[in-house]
């Protein structure tokens, strides 16, 4: 009788990684010398065996059907091997060994209306929330405003003449599990209301210590209503981040009249040349304009053009701003200064180390 233990086979967890890896970039894993730029949108990869793998980045919808997927897969199947993957920013990339499929694929790909681009000194897809067709706490759409977008700035995915990479990100609260605080330009749904309270199903539906805990400013108090225990709320306090909403659905934040976006610029994650940035504000307050948020495209659109004309090479969005000035900022691009552009938060981490630069 064997004593060796056998591991069990179990199907709790992710699948292991490598089981999704081409033949080619398993014999080269960790082998990688470099990359060369073909075209936009297409990228080679040189290892150290001499062994060249092409990838062919595509835009993605942030929310993708089932025709979209069988669509990606079929043309996988037929250009290279089954093998393709997604970037965190919701890129489709097809991972290639055959050079000459490349423009066969790319003409597959823009028939089917989804344009190849993303690299290098250029945009990339739109990195977003769920919006209104998912999250209980949006205060505005997260789709809608990105396709929005983009149809308005393809082109600079499709073209690399940029100064430098951009990168632009939608958040649709200020909870921002999109990212938005270190992006280029950042489109952050803001509320602008204290929740309301519905005092009648309150006290059935909520435990009220949860309820008053969750409030990370102390703005909900304990209150007797029609001789019920409920809660109140402190207006002054209240940072509209829907924390309550989300252990009391008696306590509803979206407002169709007073919700909206504002418009972010200046973050980034990278260490090149400067240390990583915190987004700061550029536009307090657009309207919620379903289906094609103009007051948002335009602003987004106008930063961007402004930003390309006036920068250096190689300079990212905030790197230019803090060379020229945000005073400057302001007057290129046209956007108001008003009250709400003055930090006066006293806990903003100005000393944090944020970054891998050595210090003495």
């Amino acid at each position: 009788m064997s004593t060796t233990t056998q591991p069990r086979l179990t199907d709790i967890g992710p699948p292991s990684y490598d089981k999704f890896l081409s033949p080619l970039v398993k014999k080269n894993y960790g082998k990688w010398k470099y990359h060369e730029n073909v075209a936009p949108g297409v990228l080679c990869h040189v290892s150290e065996s001499g062994d060249r793998l092409y990838s062919v980045r595509a835009a993605s919808p942030r929310l993708t059907s089932i025709q979209t997927l069988r669509l990606f897969a079929s043309l996988a199947d037929k250009y290279c091997g089954g093998y393709l993957r997604f970037t965190s920013r919701n890129n489709v990339e097809f991972l290639l060994e055959d050079k000459t499929k490349i423009e066969p694929l790319k003409k597959e790909l823009a028939a089917n209306g989804f344009p190849v681009g993303g690299t290098n000194n250029a945009i990339s897809n739109i990195v977003h929330t769920q919006g209104w067709v998912h999250c209980h706490s949006a205060a505005t759409d997260a789709s809608g405003i990105v396709k929005s977008v983009m149809d308005a700035l393809c082109d600079r995915f499709t073209h690399e003449d940029l100064p430098a990479k951009l990168r632009i990100a939608l958040a649709c609260c200020l909870n921002m599990c999109g990212a938005v605080h270190c992006s280029d330009i950042a489109i952050l749904g803001v509320h602008r209301l204290p929740p309301k309270i519905n005092h009648v199903s309150l006290p059935k539906v909520c435990e009220v210590p949860t309820l008053i805990s969750s409030c990370p400013t102390g703005a909900i108090r304990p209150a007797t209503v029609n001789g019920k225990s409920s809660v109140e709320v402190i207006a002054e306090q209240c940072m509209y981040c829907g924390n309550c909403y989300t252990v009391c659905p008696a306590m509803p934040l979206a407002d169709p009249e007073n919700d909206g976006l504002s418009i972010w610029v200046g973050g980034k994650v990278s260490n090149a040349r400067s240390t990583p940035k915190f987004s700061k504000l550029a536009i307090p307050f657009l309207p919620n304009n379903p289906p094609r948020w103009p007051e948002v495209v335009n602003a987004v659109t106008n930063i961007v053009d402004v930003y390309a004309k006036h920068a250096r090479k190689h300079e990212r969005l905030g790197e230019w701003i803090e060379r020229v000035g945000w005073p400057r900022f302001f007057e290129l691009t046209g956007i108001e200064f008003t009250r709400y552009h003055i930090d006066d938060f006293k806990h903003a981490g100005l000393t944090f180390a944020r970054s891998a630069h050595i210090r003495y």
